[in-house]
């Protein structure tokens, strides 16, 4: 589940890592008001006015905006506001801003120069561990970074069974070029960081920047976070944080009916029970010529409503020109799929495209058989290749 940035920094202060102030906004009203607030509680009267949304490069489409006089906000608010915002991780609509973010400015005077960071804490899958990735070259670019300058890229492998130690903290720091006040400030930066992570369960944290102010302060300047789904049940603070808006409304949809959809670019509608069998499927699919166009993971209980439900996810999408149904029958038989298929198809009404459907396992006879004679447009196949023919054939 990802969240929104003035979330994450939730989180992050929660945890002893040090964010700007900051107050979010629906309104430009509630950002002019956001903006006073802020100056009275810190005494700067420069702000950062953020779209808030789930993507990132919002400074690269004109999401980011710093404004020096109440007016400037007043005009950024009403600006993004309202907006499509088009990033390097969204699509060519992009996304609509509903909310934005009045936040402190940490670029002050001092006694000596800012810095921006990248910092983000993940699995090392290699090692099957934790690690901090960091650069010294932080900010807008750091994609640019990693592909031509990959030597300021860093990495700290974290073990598990003992957590982060003080000399990989120091060694981070060290690695940042940091010394005295902002050394020992990045070190305790690290610490609570890497604390937020594994005590919210997260799969992500990324900071970029980390600021380090001109009189030698850490800050999360921006903050994205996604949290492991299968640990919600005991965040329940954090789920509360769900914003469906942001979300992809048809792998909502799916979520009420405890259908595992992800939706791809494809041209294939895929049904499969099992993430393995729906991993082979799509390689399939690939195979054939065609694309998929989903991930659709319909569980081990496919009975005839979940199977319809199903069928109406995939429809739609405008794209998708054939369906692949891929059932092994080990917890659920291959005959009551079948059925579940035919009264499904029935109960929606004339489906335009084709549906191949694979059976194997218990009872993968009785199920072919009642798929042949339903007289609907819809292909059984036995094995892999035959269902991997018909795809092409269809496509």
């Amino acid at each position: 589940m990802n969240l929104h940035e003035y979330q994450s920094k939730q989180i992050l202060k929660q945890y002893g890592v040090s964010v700007p102030k900051g107050y979010v906004a629906y309104t430009v009203e509630e950002a002019v008001e956001a903006a006073k607030k802020l100056t009275e509680e810190t005494g700067y009267e420069v702000w950062a006015v953020k779209a808030q949304v789930h993507a990132g490069g919002r400074g690269k489409g004109g999401g980011v905006k710093i404004a020096k006089t109440f007016d400037d906000v007043k005009q950024y608010a009403s600006d993004i506001l309202g907006m499509h915002l088009v990033t390097p991780q969204t699509s060519a609509e992009g996304k609509l801003v509903r909310k934005i973010y009045i936040e402190q400015n940490i670029f002050y005077d001092g006694p000596s120069e800012m810095a921006e960071f990248y910092m983000s804490v993940m699995l090392h899958r290699d090692s099957g561990k934790n690690m901090i990735m960091y650069s010294p070259k932080g900010g807008m670019d750091i994609e640019k970074v990693a592909a031509e300058t990959p030597e300021f890229i860093f990495t700290e492998i974290i073990d598990p069974k003992v957590g982060l130690m003080p000399f990989q903290a120091r060694r981070v720091a060290f690695n940042l070029g940091l010394s005295g006040k902002a050394f020992k400030e990045m070190t305790k930066f690290v610490a609570a960081l890497y604390r937020a992570y594994e005590g919210s369960d997260a799969s992500l944290f990324e900071i970029n920047p980390v600021a380090k102010t001109k009189d030698d302060l850490i800050y999360a300047a921006d903050a994205k976070v996604a949290i492991d789904n299968n640990s919600l049940y005991r965040h329940k603070d954090i789920a509360e944080m769900r914003d469906l808006e942001e979300e992809d409304p048809t792998e909502v949809e799916a979520g009420k009916y405890d259908l595992n959809y992800v939706q791809l670019d494809g041209n294939v509608g895929c049904m499969v029970n099992g993430a393995g069998l729906a991993m082979a499927t799509m390689d399939i699919i690939k195979m054939s010529g065609g694309d998929p166009a989903n991930f659709l993971d319909v569980g081990g209980t496919a009975n005839a409503e979940r199977v319809e439900q199903a069928f109406r996810l995939i429809l739609r999408d405008d794209k998708v020109k054939a369906i692949l149904v891929n059932i092994f029958g080990g917890i659920v038989r291959c005959d009551r799929v079948a059925n579940g298929i035919v009264q499904a198809y029935q109960n929606i009404g004339e489906i335009k495209v084709p549906i191949i459907v694979r059976l194997q396992g218990t009872n993968a006879e009785e199920g072919k058989d009642i798929i042949d004679k339903s007289g609907l447009k819809v292909f059984s196949a036995v094995t892999l290749n035959d269902a991997a023919q018909k795809v092409a054939e269809m496509v």
